[in-house]
């Protein structure tokens, strides 16, 4: 294997043989004079400015020429020695490095995962010979002319040989492993063990290991965002900020952790909440200052950039105004899932949006140039981001797997009869449905469960298990349906946005003709009293219109993404109530039938209101549905809480009040 390995490289390394040649010799002529070396050794002084050393240092005695020599050559062979073992363990961990990347050599789980790596390995041999037989010609031309092409295509066609005779040479040793670990695979499968992806080996799930070990990565992870000890309270130093006040508003230290904020927040909040202080005419608004504040504290992102930028002008600033307002809130009123929040967590399309706003802000931060440190350590956030978004599904899928154990526990531990659980379930749904997506919702939720469910109970209890089998094909034809939804919803919504573009700018071409040709009448002062403005009061307008046109398919878009989101998120949460080996197999399948159960009477309930397909709504609804989004998220960043059924209400006000206003604009046309 290292042969075949130190073979795949042979062809990168060809064209630096050169440099690596003249490298050695530049370092030998650095180390040759013996009197160099001394001298530098002794006063530690760098190898430039050494003649200029030399004239006030004393004078020594000199060796006899013949032991000079001989010592010199003896540390000039050392040093060539230790020079060419350098540079075998650099070809041999750059030849590990390349071999990893192009074969795939981790433990196979099974046969079937060998065969698959094998042909991965197989695939990648062959094009990666095909690319050094192209490339290296090319290579060597470029270096030595005509001669480095000819080496170039000598070294090109032992690779194009050498590659897929390694690939398939990996891909039976791959083959041979996966058939040697089938047996330990069936074994552990039986036990109930589950195969780790990462650490390549079997072992024994638990949920609650997983909260406890999730909770720990987060709260090392917020250390490294914020740059403080995750176990520690507020340092004794002040951090140095631009502006404290909401930190003395809150009476915390800058340093002080986000749990030290929240209990500050909550302590503050009871002393000056307006119920409390009836006699007080400003406490209603200290009481929204108090939760501005919170709200700015409690983000890290928004309470970075207060560190470093301080408050900013809160007159007409649409930027803080963004600032403010929280994706998550924000769709949770666009679609009304508090409900099914417990079952499904918060969507994915809210963190994105999160995301997508807290990078809109960096951007906007960093267009003044940024120092070493500023850009370092914005390369450091950068790098967290990944992980931290991996955190935070994997945090939403251990939250909802609690709550869905919680959920059928009464019926699992017995305390619930199979049809007061049933009973139980349909009226659950039948609130749900009420929404304005709940039966789309509804439905979504049920047919996931009930295909997770039936699958794991068809593999541990029918013949050859059949029934999963069957299950199986059954997901894998709704996750294609899925996916075809979220294309076509794609190009519809790209579509739309295309034919917007070019109204709008058709139409503010027209009116630049318009107002070109128009005759510009002056009065006697001499001032313009021209339309510009009105041309560009009547551009906006259109262009509003003709966006709000677009708003159906965005949303048709957002409930395709959000549909296949909650599939793949219920998959992971049942998985990991199905192999918990904190219970026996009795009691997992007790778990699955209790979920089927759930699932199949969410799945009845939301087809019974037409859950099958995504309830059209019309413009004015989005309207106002994304205007009481905006008014919820901005309350609660000002300390207010608007329950759901607030919300709905208030939707159904400015649906009307459009509806009227949109009627008495036509009357006035006619």
């Amino acid at each position: 294997l290292m042969a075949l390995r130190l073979s795949v490289i042979k062809s990168c390394r060809s064209s630096a043989s050169s440099f690596s040649s003249f490298h050695r010799y530049s370092i030998l002529r650095s180390f040759s004079s013996r009197e160099n070396r001394r001298q530098r050794f002794k006063f530690g002084v760098p190898s430039g400015k050494l003649e200029s050393t030399r004239m006030s240092t004393p004078p020594r005695p000199t060796a006899r020429p013949n032991q000079d020599t001989a010592i010199q050559e003896a540390e000039d062979a050392q040093l060539a020695k230790t020079l060419e073992k350098d540079e075998m363990d650099a070809d041999m961990k750059e030849a590990s490095e390349v071999f990893q990347s192009l074969f795939s050599t981790r433990k196979p789980k099974d046969a079937g995962a060998g065969f698959s790596s094998a042909a991965k390995s197989v695939v990648r041999g062959t094009l990666a010979g095909a690319v050094s037989l192209v490339a290296q010609p090319i290579a060597g031309a470029q270096q030595e002319g005509v001669p480095g092409f000819f080496k170039g295509l000598a070294t090109g066609v032992a690779s194009a040989v050498a590659l897929p005779v390694t690939g398939i040479a990996v891909g039976a040793y791959q083959v041979a492993r996966g058939v040697g670990n089938t047996a330990e695979a069936i074994k552990s499968s039986r036990q109930g063990m589950q195969w780790d992806q990462g650490k390549r080996e079997w072992i024994y799930y638990y949920l609650d290991k997983e909260k406890e070990e999730v909770e720990k990565e987060e709260r090392e992870l917020k250390a490294k965002l914020t740059g403080n000890d995750a176990t520690s309270t507020a340092s004794i130093t002040e951090r140095k900020v631009k502006d404290r006040e909401y930190y003395d508003l809150l009476g915390v230290s800058t340093n002080a952790t986000a749990g030290e904020i929240k209990k500050a927040y909550y302590k503050a909040a009871r002393q000056c909440h307006p119920d409390k202080n009836p006699d007080d005419p400003e406490a209603a608004a200290k009481f929204q200052t108090l939760g501005h504040a919170y709200q700015i504290l409690s983000n890290d992102q928004t309470r970075a950039t207060y560190d470093k930028n301080g408050k900013p002008n809160t007159e007409g600033n649409s930027e803080e105004l963004a600032s403010e307002i929280d994706p998550y809130v924000f769709f949770a009123v666009m679609f009304g899932s508090s409900l099914v929040e417990p079952y499904i967590g918060e969507l994915w399309i809210a963190s994105t949006a999160d995301t997508v706003m807290k990078d809109a802000m960096n951007q906007q931060q960093q267009e003044t140039e940024m120092s070493q440190e500023e850009f370092a350590a914005e390369m450091t956030s950068r790098a967290h981001a990944s992980e931290e978004a991996k955190l935070k599904q994997r945090k939403r899928e251990v939250k909802c797997a609690f709550n869905l154990r919680d959920r059928i526990e009464p019926y699992t531990t017995g305390s619930m009869t199979l049809e007061e659980f049933e009973k139980g379930c349909r009226e659950e749904a039948e609130k749900i449905v009420v929404g304005s997506f709940g039966a789309t919702f509804a439905t979504t939720i049920g047919l996931t469960l009930q295909l997770e469910a039936t699958e794991f109970l068809g593999f541990q209890n029918s013949f050859f298990g059949v029934e999963g089998h069957a299950a199986r094909a059954k997901k894998s034809a709704n996750s294609l349906s899925n996916n075809m939804k979220i294309l076509g919803a794609g190009i519809t919504a790209a579509r739309a946005g295309r034919k917007v573009y070019k109204e709008v700018d058709a139409t503010t071409k027209k009116l630049a003709e318009k107002t070109e040709r128009s005759a510009i009448q002056t009065g006697p002062d001499g001032q313009v009293k021209g339309s510009e403005e009105q041309m560009n009061a009547e551009q906006a307008k259109i262009a509003a219109e003709k966006l709000e046109e677009t708003l159906p398919a965005i949303l048709d878009f957002a409930w395709a993404i959000n549909v296949r989101d909650i599939s793949k998120t219920l998959k992971c949460v049942c998985k990991k109530l199905f192999v918990d080996a904190a219970v026996d197999v009795e009691m997992r399948e007790k778990r699955a039938e209790a979920i089927r159960t759930l699932g199949t009477q969410f799945l009845d309930v939301g087809k019974e209101h037409g859950g099958q397909v995504i309830k059209a709504q019309d413009t004015s609804e989005i309207k106002a549905r994304a205007e009481v989004a905006v008014m919820t998220t901005m309350a609660k960043a000002q300390g207010q809480e608007m329950s759901e059924s607030d919300a709905e209400e208030l939707i159904k006000q400015a649906k009307t009040m459009a509806e009227m206003q949109q009627a008495k604009e036509q009357e006035g046309k006619m």
